[in-house]
């Protein structure tokens, strides 16, 4: 019998996918326009933290790879951006996005060849060294990539069509800001309905055999090899394009943003949202964006500067990091999925599906 979700939303994971896609359009559009600039501007941030987030759980929640230098690959893409839009005529935006996703795929192919050699901590300090090693190539190659200050991203101009259906659908005229975050969220929902129907194909299934059992996964006839470099490629993909979209919304690529913390940043986002699922990774994108501006504000309230309210985000970020670990092994969107399950036996419903996220 079907439930009332699979009615709503569709039978087959790709009309799911879909539907949910457009009524994530539908709630972008609706809280975008509801906001000011300083806000599209951190939901812009939102979306391209999620979108290398995204490809991140795919690397380690399906995959099983550990990655420590995601950072690097996003420093591919935005230099990538910033080259293409220097020109007097700059190239169309959707080819800029389009180069920097490439550029960061073929990178990611080369070092996912080698990575496939290395297991566990051997991966993550190979992984490690590349985010360290990378932000330093803009200053030795400083006459092309602009040394330590980088180089200035400008923002292509809104095209017509798209301002004047924006303005038919809301009545109102279209932002910088609002547009970039329009663009950062189509691309997030665009590169989550990808992955999502990846996750749960026939390549979503060989990642998961090699992340569970690699002997098992080798005796069936998997090469382990080529599943562990196509999921380094997707994901290198996601932060590549993250990485072009974040040198858009914050107008400059430069080493100083690309450090070994965006990293880290982005492997505790998966954590706390929850290993191996899409729904986590945006959790995580979202406390990202907003937990250590909240955290500042109430620092402030508190009557501390804006020093030491600044200071206090990381802490709060680690705290929350300490207790998620500690009470929600799983993250926040895996401890949500658990306590479903335990209700639904308490009641004696079926069990939900368990790849029903974008285990995906």
């Amino acid at each position: 019998m079907a439930t009332l979700a699979d009615r709503v939303l569709g039978r087959t994971p790709l009309r799911r996918h879909l539907t949910l896609a457009l009524l994530g359009l539908v709630v972008v559009v609706v809280v975008l326009e509801s906001t000011g600039q300083f806000r599209n501007a951190q939901f812009a941030a939102m979306a391209y933290y999620g979108i290398a987030a995204g490809g991140l759980t795919i690397l380690i929640g399906l995959n099983g790879q550990i990655s420590l230098g995601h950072g690097a690959f996003m420093a591919i893409g935005a230099y990538t951006a910033a080259l293409l839009l220097r020109g007097d005529e700059p190239f169309a935006l959707p080819l800029v996005l389009l180069a920097a996703a490439g550029v960061a795929l073929a990178a990611g192919a080369l070092v996912g060849v080698a990575a496939a050699r290395l297991h566990g901590p051997y991966l993550a300090g190979a992984t490690l060294a590349l985010a360290v090693a990378v932000p330093g190539i803009p200053v030795y190659f400083g006459e092309a990539l602009g040394g330590e200050q980088g180089l200035t991203v400008r923002v292509p101009r809104i095209p017509d069509w798209f301002a004047d259906a924006v303005f038919f659908v809301t009545g109102q005229d279209m932002s910088s800001s609002r547009y970039l975050a329009y663009v950062g969220w189509l691309c997030l929902i665009v590169t989550f309905v990808l992955l999502a129907n990846l996750a749960r194909s026939r390549v979503g299934r060989t990642w998961r055999a090699v992340r569970d059992h690699e002997v098992a996964a080798e005796l069936a006839g998997i090469d382990l090899g080529r599943a562990r470099v196509l999921a380094f490629v997707v994901s290198a993909t996601c932060a590549g394009l993250a990485g072009g979209l974040l040198a858009l919304s914050a107008r400059i690529a430069a080493p100083s943003g690309f450090t070994l913390t965006l990293s880290l940043l982005l492997l505790s986002a998966i954590v706390l949202g929850g290993l191996g699922s899409l729904t986590g990774a945006l959790i995580g994108a979202a406390l990202l964006t907003f937990l250590p501006q909240l955290v500042t504000g109430w620092g402030q309230d508190l009557g501390l500067s804006d020093v030491r309210a600044a200071e206090l985000a990381p802490l709060i970020y680690g705290l929350v990091t300490v207790l998620v670990v500690l009470f929600a092994p799983a993250g926040i969107a895996g401890g949500v999925l658990a306590a479903r399950r335990r209700r639904a036996a308490h009641h004696g419903s079926p069990s939900a599906r368990t790849d029903s996220e974008a285990r995906p």
